[in-house]
């Protein structure tokens, strides 16, 4: 966690409003509209609060759209990794990641937007995506080497390369969705990810 999104929910109780709540508030403005799009009476509309709260509590519209990736990023980790550690085979973990990105594909991917509108320009954005990619990322590849000992995946192409298969495929559902695919055909995309790792 940035220190400065540490700091912000430590104080969230000397707040007339809820910080938290206020955050999540400003994370699905950022989602639906992107940084550029997003002006402050949106933001400050959204998470009811006046602008001089946003900046004293927040330190501007930058500083305020880090802490969302960062928050949205942790709790979208926290998800990936729940549906990969359900019981069972490895294989029907990283299916049931895989149905919940199909799940929520319809709703903006505040992940993937932060790379369309910034891509690599702003290290202080790019460390926090980072941070949130390398857990899943360490996950996925233990529960792939697991399937590969299970036989539901194949030996001949190294864990790593296998995860990048995958978080391209996820990225590639949520884009598709958004671009008015059915879920019908977001579960085509999972099937044959599924099928070309055996």
């Amino acid at each position: 966690m940035i220190p400065e999104l540490a700091t912000l929910l430590s104080m969230a109780r000397y707040k007339e409003f809820d910080v938290e709540v206020a955050l999540n508030a400003a994370i699905a403005v950022f989602r639906e509209y992107g940084y550029a799009a997003t002006s402050a009476q949106m933001l400050t509309t959204a998470m009811k609060i006046g602008r001089q709260s946003l900046y004293d509590t927040f330190g501007g519209k930058w500083q305020l759209y880090c802490s969302a990736v960062e928050r949205y990023s942790a709790d979208e980790t926290a998800a990936h990794i729940s549906m990969l550690q359900k019981e069972g085979s490895a294989i029907n973990g990283i299916e049931a990641m895989l149905e919940r990105v199909i799940a929520e594909a319809t709703s903006p991917c505040l992940g993937l937007s932060s790379i369309s509108d910034f891509a690599n320009r702003e290290t202080d954005l790019q460390a926090i995506r980072d941070r949130a990619a390398k857990g899943m990322f360490e996950v996925l590849k233990g529960k792939i080497s697991q399937a590969q000992v299970e036989g539901d995946i194949s030996s001949s192409t190294l864990p790593e390369q296998v995860a990048l298969f995958l978080v391209a495929n996820i990225a590639g559902i949520r884009m598709a969705a958004r671009g008015g695919a059915d879920e019908s055909s977001l579960h085509v995309i999972k099937t044959l990810a599924i099928q070309a790792l055996k």
